[in-house]
């Protein structure tokens, strides 16, 4: 039987309401694993429960996700799309006023249905002077972040908060087996402890701290049987001791963009930042 995920309320710049599943398939391969393999990970993904996926052109996901969607409507494994939410984003190299509205478009077309976009890998004062100087994003309503036990975004969160502005954490997990990721997350002895006590997967115990503390996630696996696992973190909580013990890891930032595209001032900039 298929898990329900819980949704929380988005809203848009323009002030519609829509709810998203606050756990996410992401579908960034590294090394890429093809878009057969993709879409079959994807229709598993779709029959375990999930509901939300998370893509980029730059992930070369788009169109494979689209045609898993379109296959999983034939077999009958949702009624429509309407059913499922995407996110996608514009690569910084498409962000000039003249390319965004044409790469937009060519993100619904791969796709084959409505997206909700977000604003990914940006610092408060980066947001800060976007709200101030962009009306199309005020009011600023969500954006991605590295986010995890050991990145836990402290500040980030309060300010958040504060501008009512909801955040999705990406790499979760740490990324492990990515140019750009390690183990730190699984092996951190702390959340091994935990999870031991528990009997839970070091990877739930991550995924749990974070749903607690307000946000979406996107985890991203194509095995069947961690497609599962990351959906069981409803219907137990971690105590306060356990959160304590979380809180009081040490922080070490784990995604560095300048591991995985090409060295520029903007990528040095970002990874300085978040």
């Amino acid at each position: 039987m298929a898990t329900t995920i819980p949704e929380v309320p988005i809203s848009s710049c323009a002030g519609a309401v829509v709810t998203m599943p606050v756990i996410a398939m992401g579908t960034a391969g590294q090394p890429p694993v093809g878009a057969e393999n993709i879409k079959s990970a994807i229709l598993e993904a779709i029959k375990v429960g999930y509901r939300h996926f998370d893509t980029a052109a730059v992930y070369s996901t788009e169109q494979p996700l689209g045609e898993a969607i379109e296959e999983a409507v034939r077999l009958g494994l949702i009624e429509s799309r309407a059913e499922v939410f995407i996110t996608t984003k514009l690569w910084c190299n498409r962000a000039e006023r003249d390319l965004v509205v044409p790469a937009i478009k060519e993100s619904l077309s791969e796709e084959g249905v409505s997206v909700f976009g977000s604003v990914s890998t940006i610092a408060e004062e980066k947001m800060e002077h976007c709200e101030d100087k962009a009306r199309w994003l005020r009011p600023w309503k969500w954006s991605q972040v590295e986010m995890n036990p050991l990145w836990q975004q402290k500040e980030l969160r309060e300010f958040c908060k504060a501008k009512g502005m909801h955040l999705s954490a990406y790499s979760p997990l740490g990324a492990a087996g990515t140019a750009w990721g390690d183990n730190r997350i699984m092996e951190c002895n702390i959340l091994v402890d935990i999870a031991n006590a528990k009997g839970k997967t070091t990877a739930q115990v991550s995924l749990r701290w974070l749903y607690e503390q307000g946000v979406s996630i996107i985890a991203k696996s194509f095995n069947k049987d961690r497609m599962k696992e990351n959906l069981q973190i409803f219907g137990w909580s971690l105590t306060e001791e356990e959160t304590k013990q979380i809180s009081q890891l040490a922080q070490r930032k784990g995604v560095l963009f300048s591991q995985a595209v090409e060295i520029s001032d903007l990528v040095q900039e970002i990874d300085s930042e978040i």
